[in-house]
Order: C-alpha cells, then structure tokens, then sequence
C-alpha cells in the first residue's frame, strides 16, 4: 500500500514539475520582442497602443481574440513572405520581411504582439 501511494504521489510531482516547464517555456519574452521589432524597423508602421501607418499591435491582438492560432500563423505569413497590404489610409504596399531565420524569435515576436 505504500509504494502505491509514493508511487501516485511521485506521479503527481512529476505532473506538477511537467506543467510549471511547460508554462515558463511559453513565456513571452518582451523585451527580444520588442528589440527585434525595433531592429526591423516594425515600430515605423505600427505602435503598440496607437495607429499609425499601419494598425496597432492592440488592434491586432484584439482581432485575433480567441483565435490565437489563427493569428500567429497569419503575421508570420506576413514577416516572412512580404505580401501586399491594406494600410490604415487604404492605400497598399509590400509588408516588410523580417530580417531572421530563427522560427522561435518569429514566433515570440508574434505571441507578443498577440499579448497586447
């Protein structure tokens, strides 16, 4: 009876340990976000909190709400493969693309973006 109950409570850490891995690994990191944004000259056409040429990041987050998934796979479309864009003026222009290779900046960038 014992072993059973070490063995379930050596189950139960494990699962604990596994879930607090997991969340740290998905986290954010803002401030690489930010200083690839910058390094790519994002904040020219976008800001977090405002419109400029083009739409803010809080406008974008807010319509992906719910549809995270959606939304990563759409912007990281959009940094890599430059395609045309709607500007907030309705004119069009080639979305700019980003200057890396690394998937995991990509997708931080984006995940960050989504967080707004």
């Amino acid at each position: 009876m014992k072993s059973g109950i070490a063995r379930l409570s050596l189950i139960a850490a494990s699962a604990v340990v596994l879930a607090f891995s997991s969340a740290a690994g998905a986290a954010v990191d803002a401030d690489a976000a930010k200083a690839l944004a910058k390094k790519n000259d994002c904040f020219k056409c976008h800001a977090i909190d405002k419109t400029k040429k083009g739409p803010s990041y809080q406008k974008i987050a807010a319509k992906y709400k719910g549809k995270e998934a959606e939304g990563e796979q759409k912007m990281i479309k959009n940094i890599t493969t430059g395609p045309k864009v709607k500007l907030e003026d309705g004119t069009e222009e080639d979305h700019k693309i980003i200057d890396t290779k690394d998937q995991a900046e990509m997708k931080n960038l984006v995940q960050w973006i989504l967080s707004q």
